[in-house]
């Protein structure tokens, strides 16, 4: 039997709709309901759509149509929902920038984008970075959005007694253009037809299959789609009742898709946080109450140290992780809390991006759960792709479905070599199982070549979590002089465990193969994290690099 699998027991069918058709809708129908919270400051879905309206007008007068990318360089703000909105509402496509990104990593996106108006916060970090580009001639316009002004009262009172160094003096003129005057215009901008189908909404950057970073062409809908599908296999999620936490960063394609724009197509309160900040996400979940909390491994994890004694977090009935594999002793730990399970899935920014859900009634550990509706899973044959392998055999995952991009922006060579047979060559490896669940075994760019066979880093880092004192586990590749590439596994321990290199070592010796085996464990303080809490490799790996070379 193939190694194809897909949702069949849902009867699903995808409809195109623009993405600005969600926030029409939310207003129509929660016009009084609370839509943002952010750090205490609340707005309606009546207010968020008569500002992304406003906001829509003043980026029409400064000559935002069809096609024009508007960048949007944001931590979490109410401006993040509304100028998103705005932008789409005109035709424009949405290129999310990374506001901690360098200032050459932000410059090679604006030029491969061909971005020319960037929104930005007033935060002096953030327009320090942006001044220097718009010295360079890469931006016309810069949006500027206050951060005081999007506080209540008086947490705006304090912002400016104590963290005035941190907020930057934007001039407002012909470059700079502050949020307050782009919607003082017209209340509603001109009607634009938005083809759902061929209009592309977001440029979502990512190190794609192939590992330069390019932008994603996502469809309006490429992303409704996916909304579509996350509801049709989640069908408890209520409408105009759940509240939503926001702490994943929006401009991160998961965050974008299934907090901001799902918390939209349901009416949910979106409780929006600039930043991880242990303390007050605790307060924020106590205050209040959320029943929804997207997230990734680390987050959970941390939230379960946060947590006081007798801590209840059963009012949380919807867990969905991505990002990393969660331990079976993590999900337990925070059931334990919320008596609700993680829901682990899969994706990426090619697709919208979520590929599989664990079923709410079904959880296999190990597993990222089921194609979603709509979507069809395969494994092929990485050395010969047009392979479909049989079930339960290792390969590369490939994806067919209504959220799966148009290609990546100006690229078309490596748009083609990305697809084959019209499915998406994701660079994963996984294998199916008898009942369509998905394992994902490793990244094809992650595998250790070690003396000629292959070493799942995945693997190793899962034994290592069997390992009580471990909270964090990395394994990857470095030079060895006998077998090419050797595994070495980093570690953070948890609080209060004690464990040396020595007993962990010791420890997989019986729970990997020879070849498995680490040939050294380092334990860290900490380890190198992506913006949305996934342990990240690539640090590790130069640091491993730099080493060898300095021996030479």
């Amino acid at each position: 039997m193939d190694a194809t699998a897909n949702h069949a027991d849902v009867d699903f069918v995808a409809v195109p709709t623009p993405l600005i058709d969600l926030l029409d809708d939310a207003a129509r129908r929660f016009a009084g309901r609370p839509a943002i919270d952010f750090l205490g400051r609340g707005q309606t879905w009546g207010t968020v759509a008569d500002l992304a309206d406003r906001a829509a007008a003043g980026l029409q007068a400064l000559g935002v149509g069809k096609g024009v990318c508007v960048g949007l360089c944001l931590p979490n703000t109410p401006y993040s929902v509304i100028l998103y909105f705005a932008i789409l509402k005109v035709g424009g496509t949405v290129v999310n920038f990374n506001p901690l990104y360098t200032e050459r990593e932000l410059a090679g996106q604006i030029k491969d984008s061909g971005t020319r108006i960037m929104v930005t916060l007033d935060i002096a970090m953030i327009q320090a970075k942006i001044g220097r580009l718009v010295d360079q001639g890469l931006l016309d316009r810069v949006i500027v959005c206050s951060m005081v002004a999007a506080l209540p009262l008086l947490k705006a009172l304090l912002f400016r007694a104590f963290k005035a160094r941190d907020l930057a003096a934007v001039p407002d003129g012909e470059v700079y253009l502050r949020f307050d005057r782009l919607i003082a215009g017209a209340a509603k901008p001109k009607p634009v037809a938005i083809d759902p189908v061929q209009d592309i909404a977001v440029l979502q950057y990512t190190g794609g299959t192939t590992g330069t970073p390019k932008a994603a062409m996502l469809t309006h809908a490429n992303i409704t789609a996916n909304i579509q599908q996350v509801l049709a296999a989640n069908p408890t999620i209520g409408r105009g009742t759940e509240r939503i936490v926001g702490i994943l960063p929006l401009f991160h394609v998961f965050a974008m898709t299934g907090v901001m724009n799902l918390g939209v197509a349901i009416g949910a309160e979106l409780i929006l946080m600039p930043r991880l900040d242990m303390k007050l996400l605790m307060a924020t979940i106590a205050r209040k109450r959320p029943t929804m909390l997207p997230g990734v491994p680390t987050l959970y994890t941390a939230i379960c140290n946060a947590a006081g004694a007798g801590m209840d977090l059963s009012f949380i009935h919807f867990c969905m992780s991505g990002g990393a594999p969660m331990s079976l002793e993590g999900m337990e730990r925070f059931q334990l809390l919320s008596r609700c399970p993680i829901l682990e899935g899969y994706g990426l920014s090619e697709t919208s991006p979520i590929v599989t859900t664990t079923p709410p009634d079904r959880v296999k550990i190990g597993s990222v759960g089921r194609a979603l509706p709509g979507t069809i899973v395969e494994i092929r044959d990485p050395d010969h792709p047009e392979v479909v392998l049989a079930q339960g055999a290792r390969g590369e995952i490939c994806v067919r479905g209504p959220q799966v991009m148009r290609g990546y922006y100006h690229r078309p060579a490596e748009t083609a070599a990305s697809f084959v047979d019209g499915a998406l060559r994701t660079g994963d490896i996984g294998y199916l199982d008898e009942d369509g669940y998905l394992f994902i075994v490793d990244r094809i760019k992650d595998l250790i070549l070690c003396g000629g066979f292959n070493v799942y880093p995945r693997v190793i880092e899962e034994a290592a979590y069997q390992h009580a004192a471990v909270q964090d586990a990395v394994a990857i590749g470095i030079p060895d002089a006998y077998r090419g590439q050797a595994p070495k596994l980093f570690v953070t321990l948890r609080p209060g465990a004690v464990a040396t290199e020595a007993e962990i070592l010791e420890f997989l010796q019986a729970h990997l193969n020879r070849i498995e085996i680490p040939k050294t464990v380092e334990i860290r303080e900490s380890l190198p994290k992506t913006m949305v809490g996934k342990l990240s490799k690539k640090e590790l790996v130069a640091e491993e690099v730099a080493k060898a070379q300095a021996k030479v």
